[in-house]
């Protein structure tokens, strides 16, 4: 649920003005600016935008305010991958949304800790986050940005939900076992019985779906935007309205999706020296851009089973293209190109694509500026204010 798959279509730079303390605001008839995944990492062939597509029922309160939640584990600075995927469409969200609808976006910190976190580090990096989105055009006039842990609703709507939340349902998810490096084959009851298993798996990373869910349903959210890989977890979102709804009534929202259609993305190299930061020089870029692999077949085409390096150099490009042209279109273009051209290309859209960030984001988490505070603590006030309306009908539905 917070990582997306959204790749829009016309490449346009950022604007923007370091007003009130290197605040980026941004031109509203744009995109913003067309980046890319990780060096080997493959981005969707489409290039039509985001669409809203509707799982089953809506469920009762769903026809008031559109209420858009996201949220971004704080892992440090995101990558081209997290921009593409997912950051770029909260940025474009905000304008093409109507202004009655309420965007949403969490730096997630408590599901940060299913794993092992040092502190300090834990709060550099919920800040480097922070700064991050403000760097590549977060309003936060316009988007409420704030710290999972600033707001206690999100954690006891987990346990009112967790109540009536089913452990076999749990046991069949995906991510738990993706963690654990389990074989998703094996039977839930197997997996569950297993010593070794039974040592390794936490309650934190068992029950995870649960504070997802709590995340989306504490805010009233109408739409999240997901990826292939975050579907089930929305489906379980939705399991939990209906046990809370069947046993309390019709108080919880069901969420639909924000897809994009037919997005794919391979597995990334997740080495740093291939993975492309957004703060990174563009020195930085152009290495890390030269140093992915690609294959000694002559020419260049677009094959990601066979040619993935350099068919993901073409996603990438892609991305930037001022014509909206697909991989297997420059595929064409570059057909007679030295990879080597390739990567030079490769490498100046996404340093054009990023111009300005690294700068505003350094300046954002200079010692001696307050603005991520002051961003923070109003996004968490606006938050437990949006968070607050849903646990009076809960506390009062269920009788605390």
């Amino acid at each position: 649920m917070y990582k997306s798959r959204l790749y829009a279509c016309s490449r346009s730079p950022l604007t923007c003005s370091l007003r009130s303390q290197c605040r980026a605001s941004l031109t509203p008839h744009h995109t913003q600016p067309n980046t890319a995944v990780a060096a080997i990492g493959a981005l969707s062939n489409n290039h039509c935008g985001y669409q809203i597509r509707c799982h089953g029922g809506t469920g009762r309160g769903n026809a008031g305010c559109k209420v858009v939640f996201s949220g971004i584990q704080p892992t440090g600075i995101p990558h081209l991958g997290n921009y593409a995927g997912a950051l770029r469409q909260w940025v474009q969200l905000q304008y093409q949304e109507p202004p009655d609808t309420k965007l949403i976006y969490s730096i997630v910190d408590l599901h940060a800790m299913t794993t092992p976190q040092e502190p300090n580090t834990l709060r550099l990096r919920k800040r480097e986050t922070l700064a991050t989105l403000l760097a590549i055009g977060i309003d936060p006039e316009r988007s409420i940005m704030f710290y999972q842990s600033s707001v206690p609703a999100h954690s006891e709507l987990m346990w009112i939900l967790a109540c009536t939340a089913s452990v076999g349902y749990l046991s069949r998810m995906t991510q738990w076992k993706s963690k654990l490096n389990l074989d998703a084959d094996l039977s839930a009851g197997s997996r569950l019985q297993d010593r070794q298993v039974e040592n390794r798996l936490k309650l934190g990373l068992l029950s995870y779906p649960v504070l997802q869910a709590a995340d989306v349903l504490v805010h009233r959210a109408t739409h999240v935007p997901v990826g292939d890989d975050q579907k089930q977890h929305l489906e379980f979102a939705r399991e939990c309205v209906t046990n809370f709804n069947h046993a309390y009534g019709p108080h919880l929202v069901y969420p639909k999706t924000i897809t994009h259609p037919n997005s794919k993305m391979s597995k990334s190299d997740k080495t740093a020296r291939s993975r492309v930061l957004v703060t990174d020089s563009p020195q930085e870029i152009r290495a890390k851009i030269s140093s992915a692999v690609t294959d000694s077949i002559t020419g260049i085409s677009y094959d990601p089973l066979e040619r993935p390096g350099i068919s993901n150099l073409l996603a990438i490009l892609s991305v930037f293209d001022a014509k909206n042209r697909t991989p297997q279109q420059l595929a064409e273009t570059y057909s007679a190109a030295h990879p080597r051209i390739l990567k030079e290309t490769v490498s100046e859209a996404i340093i054009a694509g990023l111009e300005g960030v690294r700068s505003r984001f350094m300046k954002l988490m200079d010692v001696n500026n307050d603005y991520l505070d002051e961003v923070e603590a109003e996004g968490s006030r606006k938050a437990r204010q949006s968070a607050e309306k849903t646990m009076d009908i809960v506390r009062s539905a269920t009788g605390l």
